[in-house]
């Protein structure tokens, strides 16, 4: 995970607060606490972690928080912790987005294992995001018949195909296919679409060029 995820405790209880914090950085996790959830989203673009929050609060609850969270686009998974009788509402924070929940009283370890999870998920999101904002800057640099012969070997169209497509001799694709494989820096027929799936932002082979 990187070094800079950190484990965001909300809860207006500063005992709870204090007794999370405690236990989280027993176990070297780097560690923020918020009395508030509304002190939280004051500082919540860009932060990378996780967020503990308890469901019930004063002025903001864990339910909105997560809800606030979502149409904000932040996606920081939320781990929700709940008191008796108040499963229906964690249930209802992960309609909304949270990534998982915890009924008090709930053992250390529960806590921690969840914590490390959702540090995992994390990291691993953003280095999704870090690769297709890749993949998005090497697509830009294509030209537009290059990006067609892309789309075109994405949609397992093969070179006699994509060259009648474009009215382009089938010599003509095999260098615009070299040059599209360097450009995109892929290795492999195959690692070309996992990029294009990976942008999420190719459809069917485009339309003969004019």
């Amino acid at each position: 995970m990187p070094s800079e995820s950190v484990v965001h405790v909300v809860d207006d209880d500063e005992a709870v607060r204090d007794s999370i914090a405690f236990l989280l950085r027993s176990a070297q996790l780097e560690v923020e606490v918020y009395e508030s959830a509304v002190a939280f989203l004051g500082k919540a673009a860009g932060a990378a972690g996780c967020v503990v929050t308890d469901v019930r609060m004063p002025e903001m609850t864990g339910i909105e928080l997560v809800r606030r969270l979502k149409e904000l686009g932040i996606k920081l998974p939320v781990i929700v912790m709940t008191g008796h009788g108040d499963v229906p509402l964690a249930v209802e924070a992960m309609k909304f987005g949270a990534s998982d929940f915890l009924e008090k009283p709930f053992d250390d370890e529960v806590l921690l294992s969840a914590v490390r999870t959702a540090l995992s998920d994390d990291a691993a999101s953003h280095e999704d995001q870090a690769l297709r904002a890749a993949v998005l800057q090497r697509l830009e640099s294509l030209s537009a018949r290059e990006r067609q012969v892309l789309e075109g070997l994405v949609a397992g169209h093969p070179n006699k195909t994509i060259a009648f497509d474009l009215g382009i001799s089938p010599r003509t694709i095999e260098i615009y296919r070299a040059n599209v494989m360097t450009m995109m820096e892929a290795a492999s027929l195959s690692e070309l679409v996992r990029m294009a799936l990976t942008a999420g932002v190719l459809g069917p082979a485009s339309p003969k060029a004019r």
